[in-house]
């Protein structure tokens, strides 16, 4: 079985769960998810089978979705209501307010990652820091913040939609929104309702999936590469590049453009994904050996 499965997680269990679920479901051991959601968190979790997990990184560079909502006037030290209770103040502000720190965040902007992480610092997660008491210095990440919208002020809570780029924590942003407040704040509910192509729509509940009906749901690599160009190239072309030939013939190069990533076909048989550099024209993930 190769492909993905776009799931919806529901609050209470791990993207660990759901991982080892569909390994029983699929009776496999090749199963990775691309993008991790806190127990706390629900929402749409592509999950790749088989051959698929080769696409992992491709499917979790994609664009975010989020609905959020969070509370001012409180901070925790996970950023959201897992934690425990670090400060409590009183809200002074007005909708206007609210906006206008809200607003700043759009566009590019490097973002300090929560202790509870599982980002690694030399070799040791966040989280398993954060757990023995230890809090260290975090680099800021660069991340993108392409709109935030459908924003509800009923104080103290806050609701809005987030687009973003991967790596985003949106505990984080709400963390910092409620820093420059003056009052705090805590992200209490978070749905991610869009993974790149993969929709709250078209998922599926894990509780929902079971041996019998989890093919009806799987998705072609192909398909889940619909992002990128399509492109049908001579035949004679296809053995080279399977066996990871570099080419620059003009009657290739010449038809694709530079530094763009294309789903490679070679007599309408799927290869992989290829890329043009300045020169020449590789499979930077071979998918089809055939």
């Amino acid at each position: 079985m190769n492909g993905v499965i776009n799931v919806y997680k529901p609050v209470g269990c791990t993207s660990f769960d759901v991982v080892a679920a569909l390994k029983k479901i699929c009776n496999t051991g090749k199963v990775g998810h691309t993008g991790t959601l806190d127990p706390l968190a629900s929402g749409v979790l592509p999950v790749c089978i088989g051959k698929a997990t080769k696409i992992v990184d491709y499917i979790m560079e994609d664009i975010k979705i989020y609905k959020t909502q969070l509370k001012l006037g409180i901070t925790t030290d996970t950023y959201d209501l897992e934690g425990k209770v670090t400060s409590s103040k009183d809200v002074d502000v007005n909708d206007e307010e609210i906006l206008k720190v809200i607003k700043k965040y759009l566009g590019q902007t490097s973002q300090i990652p929560p202790m509870y992480s599982a980002i690694k610092v030399n070799g040791k997660k966040l989280y398993d820091l954060a757990r023995a008491g230890i809090e260290i210095e975090r680099k800021g990440r660069l991340i993108t913040i392409y709109d935030i919208y459908d924003i509800s002020i009923s104080l103290p809570y806050v609701n809005f939609v987030v687009k973003c780029s991967k790596g985003t924590y949106i505990r984080s942003l709400c963390y910092d929104i409620g820093r420059d407040l003056n009052c705090g704040a805590v992200m209490t509910k978070l749905e991610r309702i869009r993974s790149g192509i993969f929709s709250i729509e078209n998922s599926i509940n894990i509780q929902s999936l079971n041996a019998e009906n989890v093919g009806d749901y799987l998705i072609s690599i192909e398909n889940a590469l619909e992002k990128y160009k399509k492109i049908n190239l001579d035949k004679r072309f296809k053995k080279l590049l399977i066996n990871g030939v570099k080419m620059n013939d003009p009657a290739l190069i010449d038809n694709v453009d530079e530094n763009v990533i294309y789903r490679v076909y070679s007599d309408n048989d799927f290869i992989g994904l290829g890329l043009r550099t300045s020169k020449e024209f590789k499979i930077i993930k071979l998918l089809n050996t055939g």
